[in-house]
């Protein structure tokens, strides 16, 4: 019995190996049996490649390799539950930051409990007597058929590269291949020359008017609700073709039946900060993971100035910015009033208390509540006003109970559900309180989180609008929109001038002709041109299909070829001439993140992210650039012992050792404290993010600065 349990103990390493190195097809296997076969051979390529290095690696690498393994593998099937996509090696980042993912993950119901628990269990089981290193020539024979395996699977993923990533990348093989090819594209970027098309380089109001006159409502309200598209709106659903029995928000539709509705309604990118951007300033967002176009609006105030709020600001609104998550993260107190709002308020302007614990701010029906008192107060002044809303429970982990979570088998559809139900009810009560009477009203989205359906719904926005004039708009607007229309269908509907140097096409008119629509979602960069040819492009690859369709949205079109007339690679170099056509000045960026704004520190800092002091994040430096970094903080008040202040850098969100300074000292009241450094980027630099925070009892301190200088050239 002994010797039976020690051969047991023997083989219980290298079973353990096995399995779970083998587990992602597995995995796959049982979940879509053998309707990806591209991704099947992915996982087991990458398996027999992981297994042939674990075999030939001594004991104390292989458990660690394993270990990181299992640990890469469970969330990336996780993330792909949450997000419907596959982690890049951008962000994948977040998930090494331990208050991000705290603050992201809190009360998170696994979506595939048995897998992730075996890709735990498995690597420690490894470390059971682990077997002896296999000899070198036999970890070449393995390691040999694996990279036939991936040169098959590289050859069939080329033939198929319509089929969305998840169908056919395990999730580390995309991870290696994006780094990659992201890095070849930016070292040969700019070798193509582009113009940018007559599309986007000026609005189009040229269509037949669907309003006779100017509009009748005097106000504006645009309620944007995160991460919802158009794909949870039956009618709109059926409007585009897509036949689904998913969840359907039926008081969102019951109660906009006599709203216009646009099915072809896109979002440009992820990341709310870029999606507000193309709301408010008529523009697309940036078609990467550069510096966000908002952040560049702080130093270019002309630009700033074209915005939506700024242009009614200048006519004569009250405009209003009302957000349930915080302020600082991503620069919003900082954008939103530069770009026009003269009132900018975040979670901190809710009293309401949530009924239960979420990290991010007040759950929807808490924030509808104090939308709608917010809505009283400006109505009693009898000015025109403009508000701005944006929710945020549908932002994961999602704003709702483990009850309601478990009811309704995710997390994600139970925060649409409850969204449902309060923006329903939001609705009813602003229909009661007869502010559709007088308000023009677009309901829209920052980003779209996606769905299992297809890739392509995550570049499928919202897009309804109630207007006084409802019975001469019609129910249906064809024609393909996007978030980088609401601007300009405002200005066109007040009939107020619209700046020269904002794009887009209003919704209150019809237009013949077809037009430019792009967006960067899913690792896919989608582009229809003003000749209705769809293209889908891999921006690292530099690889494209290309159709003839309608519409940026809807299933590829039937025949979606690899495109070799080299158009592809001016698609591509036009979207790089799109992110960067704010960047005109000459001479240094100075970004300014601070202007003596007093703000209240924490007794005991919880969580970096949503206690952050100040929005520098997510910021590009160019190759052969220099960055100055210069903060001055003041303690207005302090506890007896102090407020201690800290500066973290991360890069892609992982804390950075690569600039080394002198942190800030124990402050006490009246003192100031200042950071000040410098460093020389060889190579681009992306994703870098600056966060100061601080802990003192009643501690108040003042931001007196922080200026982030980019100089190109300069060493």
């Amino acid at each position: 019995m002994m010797n039976a349990l020690k051969k047991a103990v023997r083989f219980l390493s290298p079973v353990a190996l096995t399995a779970v190195c083998m587990l992602p097809a597995l995995f796959r296997l049982s979940t879509s049996g053998l309707s990806r076969p591209i991704g099947l051979l992915s996982d087991i390529a990458v398996g027999v490649l992981l297994y042939a290095i674990a075999r030939c690696s001594p004991a104390w690498l292989r458990v660690p390799l394993v270990i990181l393994w299992g640990v890469f593998q469970a969330t990336s099937i996780e993330l792909f539950a949450a997000l419907q996509r596959l982690p890049t090696w951008q962000d994948l980042h977040y998930l090494t930051d331990a208050d991000f993912v705290g603050a992201s993950v809190a009360g998170f119901k696994l979506s595939a409990p048995w897998v992730v628990g075996a890709l735990v269990v498995l690597p420690i089981l490894v470390a059971v007597r682990p077997a002896p290193r296999s000899r070198l020539k036999g970890g070449i024979l393995v390691g040999a058929a694996a990279l036939c395996l991936f040169l098959a699977q590289g050859v069939a993923g080329g033939r198929y590269d319509e089929q969305p990533v998840a169908d056919r990348y395990n999730g580390l093989q995309w991870f290696a291949e994006d780094a990659v090819s992201s890095m070849i594209f930016y070292l040969t970027q700019g070798s193509e020359e582009a113009t940018l098309p007559e599309t986007l380089q000026r609005s189009d109001l040229m269509g037949t008017a669907l309003l006779s006159e100017k509009g009748q409502a005097k106000n504006v309200l645009i309620v944007v609700l995160e991460g919802v598209s158009n794909y949870y709106y039956p009618e709109l659903r059926h409007a585009m073709a897509v036949e689904s029995d998913t969840l359907t928000m039926e008081n969102l539709a019951k109660n906009t039946t006599q709203a216009m509705l646009i099915p072809d309604f896109s979002v440009h990118s992820h990341q709310t900060i870029r999606g507000l951007y193309s709301i408010l300033c008529g523009d697309y967002s940036k078609l990467s993971f550069d510096t966000p176009k908002a952040f560049e609006l702080l130093l270019d105030p002309a630009r700033a100035g074209e915005c939506l709020p700024a242009q009614l600001a200048d006519n004569g609104w009250s405009t209003h910015y009302l957000q349930a998550a915080g302020l600082q993260f991503m620069a919003k107190d900082k954008v939103m009033e530069v770009i026009g709002f003269q009132q900018v308020h975040g979670s901190e302007w809710f009293t309401e208390p949530n009924p239960f614990a979420f990290e991010w701010g007040p759950i929807d029906d808490v924030f509808f509540r104090g939308a709608r008192t917010y809505i009283r107060e400006l109505r009693n002044k009898k000015a025109p006003w403009m508000l701005t809303l944006l929710t945020v429970g549908t932002h994961q982990p999602y704003g709702v109970t483990d009850e309601a979570a478990e009811r309704y088998g995710s997390r994600r559809m139970a925060s649409v559900v409850a969204l449902d139900r309060a923006v329903g009810r939001f609705i009813r009560e602003l229909r009661q309180d007869g502010v559709f009477k007088d308000t023009l009203v677009v309901f829209t989205s920052d980003e779209s989180h996606g769905s299992a359906v297809a890739d392509w719904i995550s570049s499928w926005g919202l897009g309804i609008v109630l207007a006084p004039e409802q019975k001469q708009l019609p129910r249906i607007k064809t024609g393909g929109y996007g978030l980088v229309d609401i601007t300009v269908s405002v200005l066109d509907y007040l009939q107020l001038p619209v700046p020269s140097s904002l794009i887009g096409r209003s919704f209150f008119r019809d237009y013949e002709r077809p037009r430019d629509m792009v967006s960067y979602t899913a690792s896919k960069l989608r582009w229809l041109t003003e000749d209705n040819l769809r293209y889908e492009c891999t921006t690292g690859s530099g690889s494209c299909r290309v159709g003839k369709a309608t519409s940026i949205l809807g299933d590829p079109p039937a025949e979606f070829q690899r495109d070799t007339s080299g158009q592809g690679a001016k698609i591509l170099a036009i979207a790089r001439l799109l992110d960067n056509k704010l960047q005109t000045q000459a001479g240094p960026r100075v970004l300014r993140f601070a202007r003596g704004e007093v703000l209240k520190l924490p007794e005991k800092m919880a969580n970096e992210w949503y206690e952050n002091l100040v929005g520098a994040q997510y910021l590009d430096f160019p190759a052969k650039s220099t960055v100055h970094v210069s903060v001055r903080v003041k303690a207005v008040k302090a506890p007896t012992r102090g407020v201690t202040l800290n500066l973290l850098v991360k890069e892609w969100n992982e804390d950075s050792q690569a600039f080394p300074f002198d942190n800030f000292p124990v402050l006490h009241t009246g003192e100031e404290g200042r950071v000040e450094f410098s460093f020389y980027n060889p190579k681009q630099r992306q994703s870098v993010s600056f966060f100061l925070v601080g802990e003192g009892k009643d501690g108040l301190v003042q931001l007196e600065d922080f200026t982030v200088t980019i100089d190109q050239g300069k060493t």
